[in-house]
Formats: structure tokens, sequence, C-alpha cells
């Protein structure tokens, strides 16, 4: 019997109970990232959002004029300037041709391809790609093709080239494998190696390389400096990167002055050919905010900061076409459709009324902080962390960094992401307000490159002159600024300085 209350107390049973927990619904959590969106990939969704939802509609700009409508023209197809679109025409117009040559080359051997191959030089039965390539935009693949149809005229060889050109990457290079290529084909191995050889002597020079030395090399051969000396420098590379000067004279055979000669040659070539060809158009950044020096009767000069509305998305929930529809709706799925599109079409004006407050608000505030660097540059930057602007704006440190990613402020010294202004503090001596590290780095910069013409700034002396402004650093912490900043040493800068100002001088006495 004393069991059973023992019993008891593991049966189930109702308790009541309250708590409160913080729910991320799907609209919280889409607003959230509507914060972090950059102008670009903002239009993209309003876009999109525009063409799924019949309630949302786009609001007309005060300055927009109506449209006049120009005549559609069909683009014609020999008129395309996609060049991959067009490659890939000029490919599968040899494909068939390329098939039956593969089978014959198998088949009966190098003779009876170039046999058959050559009853079509005229052009009446072989397809030929260089003519099929549409006018337009000089790409590389347009400029190599047309000087292949220029230098080489055996079909054979023609298709070789194309299908190389096919695989030819948008630096210039070719890391394809050749093998599979002639098996593909259906050529010997050496005469695509042949063809290839051919094509690195088109321009530009270093096309068609494999590697970058092979590039390199195909440039000074064009320029006519390809000698033995020059040659150990390129297999030398590394030691070049790592600015081995001593190793490099060991291994050129050369002094001082011709070596610097042969670095500065080196420096001016084109490790990648093919990039001054295909490119993509640069797009100009466009500001979120503009900052703005006013100056008022009584508060005297301040500081504006003003939203971009040009790069805002104007959308507005229509109202009127929700009141049709709503009368004409029919059926409760219908109703309910209408419904959540309304519903959502509201919440989206809000939202990016929200985001725009919002980026608007820390602006501000970021402005308050970095009121020295508008006014004196980089010089008085100060120390910034995201909880200081959270603290001033009432915000979280997780949305203050997501409205300062990838949004811009337009201001009297230039363009700058906001993400700029946060930087970390370095002590200053005497009990003085901590400096920022971009303020020392800048400062570090104009150092160095104040340095005298016979001499170079160790870490040591760096340390040395910021303490006697102020700056409590360590050496340690000027040694990874300046690699930050992609400075040499001063052992390295020194060698550098020598080898320079023998060339200087080995030229002046030319003169």
């Amino acid at each position: 019997m004393a069991a059973g209350p023992r019993m008891m107390g593991l049966a189930p049973r109702l308790q009541l109970g309250q708590r409160q927990t913080l729910v991320m619904t799907p609209q919280l959590q889409q607003a959230i990232k509507l914060l972090q969106l950059s102008q670009i990939e903002l239009a993209n969704y309003v876009e999109r959002e525009l063409e799924t939802n019949p309630l949302l509609a786009e609001s007309p700009r005060e300055d927009d004029a109506p449209a006049v409508p120009e005549p559609a023209v069909e683009p014609s197809p020999a008129h395309s300037t996609d060049t991959a679109d067009t490659l890939a025409e000029g490919a599968a117009a040899l494909g068939e041709a390329d098939e039956r040559w593969s089978g014959e080359y198998a088949d009966r051997g190098g003779d009876g391809m170039a046999s058959r191959a050559a009853g079509r030089a005229d052009g009446e039965g072989l397809p030929d790609a260089m003519a099929r390539i549409a006018e337009g935009e000089m790409s590389l693949q347009r400029h190599v093709l047309a000087q292949i149809s220029a230098e080489i005229l055996d079909p054979i060889d023609r298709m070789i080239a194309v299908r190389l050109v096919e695989a030819l990457e948008p630096s210039g290079y070719l890391a394809a494998d050749a093998d599979g290529i002639a098996a593909a084909l259906g050529v010997d191995p050496a005469r695509l190696e042949a063809v290839r050889a051919r094509l690195r002597q088109l321009d530009p020079p270093g096309m068609f390389s494999r590697t970058l030395i092979e590039c390199l090399s195909a440039q000074l051969a064009d320029r006519d400096r390809l000698d033995p000396a020059m040659q150990a420098l390129l297999d030398n590379l590394d030691l070049l990167a790592r600015r081995d000067l001593s190793g490099l004279l060991r291994r050129c055979g050369v002094d001082a002055e011709d070596l610097a000669a042969m670095i500065g040659e080196i420096r001016a070539l084109d490790p990648k050919p093919g990039l001054r060809f295909n490119h993509e158009p640069v797009r100009a950044v466009i500001p979120d905010v503009h900052l703005r020096r006013v100056r008022h009767a009584e508060q005297g000069e301040v500081w504006e900061v003003e939203l971009n509305t040009d790069a805002l998305p104007r959308v507005l929930a229509d109202r009127r076409y929700h009141t049709t529809l709503s009368r004409d709706a029919r059926t409760k799925e219908a109703r309910e459709f209408i419904a959540e599109r309304w519903q959502t079409a509201n919440w989206l004006v809000k939202a990016l009324d929200q985001r725009a407050n919002t980026i608007l608000k820390v602006a501000r505030e970021i402005a308050l902080q970095q009121e020295g660097f508008f006014r004196h540059g980089v010089s008085a930057l100060r120390p910034l962390v995201l909880r200081d602007v959270a603290i001033a704006t009432g915000l979280h440190e997780s949305t203050v960094s997501r409205v300062t990613s990838n949004k811009f402020i337009a201001t009297p010294r230039g363009l700058f992401e906001l993400k700029y202004f946060f930087t970390s503090s370095v002590s200053a001596a005497s009990g003085a307000e901590a400096v920022s590290a971009e303020a020392v780095r800048s400062r570090m910069r104009r150092l160095i490159d104040g340095e005298p013409p016979h001499a170079t700034l160790s870490d040591d002396r760096l340390v040395e002159l910021l303490r006697g402004e102020g700056i409590e650093i360590a050496r340690r912490t000027v040694a990874k600024y300046r690699e930050a900043m992609r400075i040499p040493s001063s052992v390295q800068r020194r060698r550098e300085k020598s080898l320079s100002g023998a060339g200087m001088a080995i030229q002046a006495a030319a003169l």
C-alpha cells in the first residue's frame, strides 16, 4: 500500500504557466534581410515583387517624363553581340565536319584526312566557323579568330585553332588538356601542339600559354629581349617575388644595373594579356546618403545627412485595384489570395520605409561621431565600434552591422562605405584620447612615402616617430599594419632603392 503515493508522482498531469518568447516571423526575417541588401540587390528584389504581386505598383517620380515608345527592332542573329553564343554557333557548324573528319582520320590516317579537307578548301563543303562570327563589340575570341582566318589557311589547322579558341580562358591562358582536345578532334597531338605554337605568335603576345613563365617569355621574345640572362630571371620568379636580389644576381650572372633594368622590363609585361578584351563594364557606386555642409544663421556651420531619394525604390499598394479585385472576387480562394497579396504589398511598403529611416539614423550618428574626419581628414578619424552607434541609436549591434554593409555615403572628402568609419583604437600617451588604427596607418604611409632617397625607416624607427607624436604602439603592430598595406620591409625597400638608383645613374651616364 505504501507504493501507491510514490507511483502517483509519475502519473501525467496538466500544468498551466505563462512565458514570453521572441518568435521570428517570416515577415520579420524578411525585413531584417532587406536591411543588409545593397542598392542593386534591393532593386532586383523589388522588381521580382512587382512581377509576382498584382497589388503592388511602382510609384512614378515627380521628374519622370512620359517615355516616347521607340519602334521595336527584331535583332538579327547575324549581329548578335554574345560572344559565347557566337562561338558555340561556330563550333556547332564545325561539329558535323569534325565528326566526319575524325572517323576518316581513324580509318585512313592523316593523309586521308588531309586530302579530304584539301578537296573542301574552296569553302563549298567545309563550314567555315570564322565566316560565321557575327559583327559586334571586339572581344578576345573575335580578335583571335580574325587573325586565324588570315594566318592559317589549312582547313584542318583552322579547325584545331577554333577548338583551341573555344578552350581559351578569359585571361588568355590555355588550361585545357591538349591530349583530350586532340582525341576529340581525332588529330595527332603533335599537330595540335604545332598549331598552338603558331597561335602563340598572334597578337597580343603571350596568348595560348600554359604557365606564367611561358606567357612572359612570349612577350619578351616578341620584343627580342629573351636572352639567357632574362630566361634565368624568368626561371627564378619565386626569388623575384621574395625580393631576393642577391640570389637573382648569382642565378642571372649580371651586375646590379643590368638586373634593375631586367626587373623593370618584367614589370612592364602583361601577365594576363586576354583581360584587355574580356572585361565587364564598371558600375558606378551610387551613394545611399549624402553628407553636406550647410550654414545656418543661428547654428552656424552644421553637417546635414540626407537620403539619396533617387536610389530608393518607389512602390505603393494599389488601393483602387485592390477594391476592384475584392468586389469581383467570387470564390473563397480568390478572396484569400487577394487578402494575402494585399497584406504583402502593405508590408513591403512599410519595410522599405523602415529600412530608409534606419539607414538615415545610423548615418547621422556616424557623421556626428566622425565630424573631425570630415573637417580635417584621416588623421582625425576617431576609434568607433558598432556598440557605440547601437547605444546612441537604440538599435542592436547586429542591426547596425547590417545597415552599414554595402551602404555608401557621399561626403566632401569622397565616397566611403559606412563600414569604413568603424576602426579599432590605438592607445595614446599621457592619458590622451585613443587614436584610430586607420589614422595610424595613414600616418605610417606618409612617413614611409617621405623617406629620404638614400635611407629607409625601420619598424623600430617608425615606433619612435609615432611615439613622439603621442601614439603608443608596439613594433609588432607597426609590422602588422605595414604588411596589411603591402609595404615591403626596410631591408627590401633599401634594396629596391639601390637598384633603381643604379639604373637611373646608368641612364644618366648614357644620356
